[in-house]
């Protein structure tokens, strides 16, 4: 895509253009490049405004337009990304709004009325077709440890579901769906207006199928004519071990149902991951104090470190080791999602002095201060005397 010019290019407009001058911008340039209004030299209008449609339509949404500016036009792909990619732009010539999606809307919202040209319906506005079931979402609060171990889970959702007595048609079994006869199975009815720009169709939604394009005679009585029936239903869950904490797992289908041969929709499952009294997560890395010994620390010692899978593992610290020292032990924090990789566990040891002493245990603390020539602490009366 090295030959497609910068949408904001395009535009004429800056990366800073607000979402009104961006409307503006592409107004401006859909009126003078609009094929209708320039017919002495159609072909070249046309390229010109297939050019500045498709930059609208990316820069005036504001997900593909923060992915546009992140990515360019090749999209996240492009960059380890998703595959399939957030756009689709490429066509295979102009014919009014149907290379573009969902541009006859875009045209609607700015000139108004839902006006497409050339006779072209907006993708919005063909509810007659099939169409996804809505995507749920869930929200998932889990421990320290199952995040870093992972968990099967048992949720109860409540979705719509196919009606099973009339499959979906929201008729009553034995009678008919039949053809609505005023937008003739369309889902939508079309006028035509003349305007400075040619003629122009507006398209609404059928007011009597309301834009199903059928009409059912008699509907069925355990959906009441909805075609879906609401159901609680139990799912169980797989969350990976090394999830963390807002991350989100997504289970295809398992949303509500679609309509007239539509997907099902989709379930996000939203990660909640609790605070640990002991440990803390540094990107797959696990963090933990432990305390140790003053006389630990002085001579050594070996320690045994409590591990988040309830494990015990042996570590042996040097003598001397000072307050605040981190010690690492490779591989044995989080895994991650995607791969074999595994981070650390990192402990930093906290040493405790005693805050009560027996006679005898003061007695051997002062002969040792005496070895290392250093003076006994001697109580003070106060700072006055």
């Amino acid at each position: 895509m090295a030959n497609k010019r910068d949408y904001y290019e395009v535009l004429g407009v800056n990366k800073n253009v607000t979402d009104d001058e961006l409307k503006k911008a592409y107004r401006k340039l859909a009126k003078k490049y609009h094929p209708d209004a320039n017919p002495d030299n159609r072909e070249e209008a046309e390229e010109k405004f297939k050019e500045v449609s498709e930059a609208y339509e990316v820069l005036s949404d504001s997900q593909k337009r923060r992915m546009y500016d992140q990515f360019g036009h090749d999209g996240p792909q492009a960059a380890g990304g998703p595959g399939g990619g957030y756009y689709s732009y490429t066509s295979s010539g102009f014919n009014g709004f149907d290379d573009f999606g969902d541009l006859g809307d875009i045209f609607s919202s700015i000139f108004g009325g839902g006006a497409g040209f050339g006779g072209r319906t907006s993708s919005r506005q063909k509810s007659n077709g099939p169409r996804k079931g809505r995507d749920l979402q869930y929200n998932m609060d889990i421990t320290f440890e199952e995040s870093f171990l992972g968990v099967k889970k048992e949720i109860s959702i409540n979705r719509n579901e196919e009606c099973k007595t009339c499959h979906g048609t929201k008729a009553k079994p034995g009678t008919n769906v039949v053809t609505c006869k005023s937008c003739g199975g369309k889902g939508t009815v079309t006028q035509t207006v003349s305007t400075i720009l040619g003629q122009m169709q507006t398209t609404k939604t059928c007011s009597v199928c309301n834009g199903e394009g059928t009409i059912v005679e008699e509907k069925c009585p355990d959906c009441k004519g909805k075609g879906f029936v609401s159901k609680n239903v139990k799912i169980e869950v797989n969350i990976p071990a090394g999830i963390s904490h807002g991350q989100t797992v997504v289970l295809k289908g398992e949303g509500e149902h679609g309509n007239k041969g539509g997907p099902n929709g989709d379930l996000y499952i939203v990660v909640s991951v609790r605070n640990h009294k002991i440990y803390k997560r540094q990107g797959d890395n696990v963090l933990c104090n432990i305390p140790i010994t003053f006389t630990q620390a002085t001579l050594g010692a070996n320690l045994e470190i409590p591990m988040v899978d309830g494990s015990k593992e042996n570590y042996k610290i040097p003598e001397g080791t000072q307050p605040g020292t981190k010690f690492v032990i490779k591989n044995k924090g989080f895994k991650a999602v995607n791969n074999n990789w595994k981070g650390d566990y990192i402990f930093t040891v906290e040493v405790q002095i005693p805050k009560k002493l027996t006679s005898e245990q003061r007695e051997l603390l002062t002969k040792l201060a005496k070895t290392m020539s250093e003076q006994p602490p001697v109580k003070k009366k106060g700072i006055f005397g």
